[in-house]
């Protein structure tokens, strides 16, 4: 084999290839590059077309805990605090007005009895200091839960109470969080609803159309209930029974990413991947 200089072409393709890690490392583990990155994506996305309303499946929690070594429990620890930071990234992009997570389906009760009630005690947590953040008030901010609540423990239902009474006035911004939630079985108690309504006479069956199904799914009271942006993180590229009726047109965007690890710049990344598509709507 012909030499170059003291290296064969072999081993200053390895040694090139090892300088590029290396720089690649460097500067994905830089903060300040980091930053300016995402000042640049931020600078980016503001010019384009902002989806109005986003929704996220909060996916690898566990997994993330579980490969640094953790107690999968603490993998819904790191990522109550991830929601709570995504919600401001989206506060500061100002055009999105609706955000709607899926924290916990109806599902997840098959888990083990130890995990439901740790989440069960830190969604209530989290909505008890929810109520009283005062970014929650000063940007009108409404919170809602959507889901089966008869599923969740006395605690839980008496705090989803409280912030949606304390918040059911503003109308700024949409923060729904969707637990004990299912897609069939919000479908499924739309069915419900409308037939109990024809059979009192309330409405005729003629009268059933798409309109009225959306009045009777949980998202009916908002004023854009289809996400146009739907985001799961973890690598995973299911709706696993999330927003089956709102999402019918929504883009979607995977992500090879544990929850607790998302970045500012993944969403903003997420959000140009968005703004790159033309939306058809089926025509």
């Amino acid at each position: 084999m012909q030499e170059i200089g003291w290296l064969s072409p072999l081993a200053l393709k390895d040694k090139v290839f090892t300088f590029m890690q290396k720089i690649f490392l460097f500067f994905a583990g830089n903060k300040l590059v980091l930053k300016l990155y995402e000042n640049m994506l931020l600078n980016q996305v503001k010019k384009g077309e902002m989806p109005q309303h986003v929704a996220v499946i909060l996916d690898g929690n566990r997994r993330w805990a579980l490969s640094r070594g953790l107690d999968a429990l603490y993998g819904h620890v790191e990522g109550a605090k991830k929601a709570e930071e995504f919600f401001d990234w989206c506060r500061e992009l100002e055009k999105i007005r609706t955000v709607t997570l899926y924290l916990f389906s109806t599902e997840n009760f098959k888990r083990s009895r130890d995990e439901v009630e740790h989440l069960m005690r830190l969604i209530e947590a989290y909505l008890k200091a929810l109520a009283e953040d005062k970014r929650i008030h000063e940007n009108r901010i409404r919170v809602k839960v959507i889901g089966k609540r008869e599923l969740l423990p006395e605690n839980l239902k008496n705090c989803i109470e409280k912030i949606e009474k304390v918040t059911e006035n503003y109308n700024n911004y949409y923060l729904n969080l969707a637990i004990a939630y299912g897609g069939r079985a919000e479908i499924v108690d739309a069915v419900k609803a409308i037939v109990s309504k024809v059979v009192e006479g309330k409405i005729s069956p003629e009268d059933v159309n798409e309109k009225v199904v959306e009045e009777h799914l949980y998202t009916g009271f908002l004023p854009n209930p289809h996400p146009d942006l739907v985001i799961r993180t973890s690598g995973e590229e299911r709706l696993s029974n999330f927003l089956l009726w709102q999402s019918a047109y929504s883009e979607f965007c995977f992500l090879d990413v544990y929850w607790p690890n998302f970045r500012k710049v993944d969403f903003l990344r997420a959000i140009r991947v968005y703004q790159q598509r033309q939306r058809r709507f089926g025509g």
